[in-house]
């Protein structure tokens, strides 16, 4: 397999470019909405073109885009956008189309790298947060936004998925900490916690080196349940890194439609480190008689395909200041 890497000036995150052959296109994700793509997906997009909106992501203005391509979307929960190439003003021909799921929460990071189909407009971002993680998601304002990314900039990042399947997590993977200075870690951590209300404090490291236990309880071996806990795992094909596995606590739950079918929204952290920001991510799927019955604090886990959207809007003042020096 031939990568073709290109730069476009110092000062743009690196780009991996794809050919058409090393994409995986879309037809998967349609098939998490339709048994019916080749009826279905034609009669959304043409529906979607009579009240379809021009996202500006990081642009002060639509007018402000510097191609011939026009991004379309909806002002929906779910929704679709949609890529046309444009020719003396108008649309010329279709590029792209792809469902896409909003979400209010996010992650500031910056982007590490952009892996790109420029043919089809599909990108996936690779994301560093600031405590370090690495996240892979689909963008889907890159049309929108391609010219803007800066290299070390830091961007408030929405993060959504739709679900190729999502469950209950197994809840009988258990096992049994024995180690007695895990033991006193987890306990004094749980302790100080509880005694600041929920919130760690400052000093927690200093604390916990001092702290004792009073019981002989106190030191038992910990059971820790799998099913409890928190993970995401992206893909490991190079383009596809946007297809993940998690697993997590369901936080929020409603229903939604998306074209007359009825979706449930769930509210998913996914990642909940200390000293880090929770990694939330809202996750739609078909609503079914086995997601209904997922109710909230459930501990589910999820085979997602993660995405991405980057709005001015949602940027910190500086880094809004700084990008709309930039463009």
């Amino acid at each position: 397999m031939t990568i073709n890497y290109q730069y476009k000036n110092i000062q743009s995150p690196t780009k991996i470019t794809l050919t058409d052959e090393q994409s995986a296109g879309h037809a998967d994700h349609w098939r998490i909405l339709t048994d019916d793509m080749s009826h279905d997906v034609p009669e959304w997009l043409q529906k979607m073109i009579e009240q379809a909106a021009m996202p500006k992501g990081l642009n002060t203005s639509v007018s402000a885009a510097k191609d011939s391509c026009l991004l379309l979307s909806e002002d929906q929960p779910c929704h679709i956008n949609q890529v046309l190439a444009m020719k003396d003003g108008k649309p010329e021909c279709f590029i792209n189309a792809y469902p896409c799921v909003d979400s209010p929460y996010g992650l500031t990071c910056k982007i590490e790298r952009m892996i790109v189909n420029d043919n089809s407009h599909d990108a996936v971002l690779r994301l560093r947060t600031t405590d370090g993680s690495i996240i892979y998601a689909f963008d889907q304002l890159y049309t929108a936004n391609r010219h803007l990314y800066q290299q070390d900039m830091a961007y408030f990042v929405n993060l959504s998925a739709w679900a190729h399947e999502i469950k209950l997590s197994e809840q009988n993977e258990v096992i049994m900490v024995e180690d007695q200075e895990s033991i006193r870690y987890h306990r004094a951590f749980n302790d100080i916690v509880a005694a600041n209300d929920g919130k760690i404090p400052d000093d927690l490291q200093e604390q916990i080196k001092e702290w004792q236990p009073e019981t002989k309880e106190q030191m038992a071996p910990v059971e820790i349940n799998l099913g409890h806990m928190c993970a995401y795992l992206f893909g490991d094909t190079l383009g596809q890194e946007d297809e993940a596995w998690c697993q997590g606590q369901v936080l929020g739950k409603q229903d939604t439609l998306f074209n007359g079918k009825p979706i449930i929204l769930f509210d998913v952290v996914i990642l909940r480190e200390q000293d880090a920001d929770p990694f939330v991510v809202r996750i739609g799927a078909l609503k079914t008689p086995e997601t209904t019955s997922i109710k909230v604090h459930d501990y589910v886990q999820a085979n997602v395909w993660l995405q991405a959207a980057i709005y001015k809007e949602n940027q910190k003042p500086q880094a809004a200041a700084q990008q709309s020096k930039a463009s």
